[in-house]
């Protein structure tokens, strides 16, 4: 008789956990989710062994794929090799960036630039004209601007 009553009053216990106060008839008002601007994650104190670039980006279109990256350039405008890479997505607004490396592979008196680009579905939509960079230290670009790829 114990048994019994226990489980009569665990199907009850059930039944009430599962029930609900809340009409079914009744309409559920959409509300619309609130916009959050994602923001570049700040990637802490710059460590003494690397250095930095870093500015913004203009005319990126919201949910573009960015890529940037600090490339060594031959003498036929060819990549010889990455110095360094980041992706970013555009929020339609200016987009900061930041571009860590090591100075140390930085080659002398070779030619480096930093070079981006930005694609919506794996289509190129845009590109960043080559930015010269000279000297392996800490520097601000400034705002860049995005151009249509042709």
């Amino acid at each position: 008789m114990h048994f019994r009553a226990l489980v009569v009053l665990c199907l009850a216990g059930l039944m009430t956990a599962c029930s609900s106060d809340k009409p079914k008839n009744e309409p559920v008002p959409a509300t619309p989710a609130p916009k959050t601007v994602k923001k570049a994650p700040a990637l802490g104190p710059l460590p003494a062994y690397q250095r930095e670039i870093s500015g913004s980006l203009q005319d990126v279109p919201a949910g573009a794929e960015v890529e940037l990256a600090l490339l060594v350039i031959d003498e036929r405008d060819r990549p010889q090799r990455l110095l360094a890479s980041s992706t970013l997505t555009g929020t339609g607004q200016d987009l900061p960036y930041q571009l860590r490396f090591n100075p140390e592979a930085f080659p002398a008196g070779a030619r480096v630039e930093l070079r981006g680009r930005a694609s919506r579905s794996g289509q190129l939509i845009m590109h960043l004209p080559p930015q010269r960079i000279v000297q392996a230290t800490s520097q601000a670009t400034g705002p860049l601007r995005f151009e249509k790829a042709p």
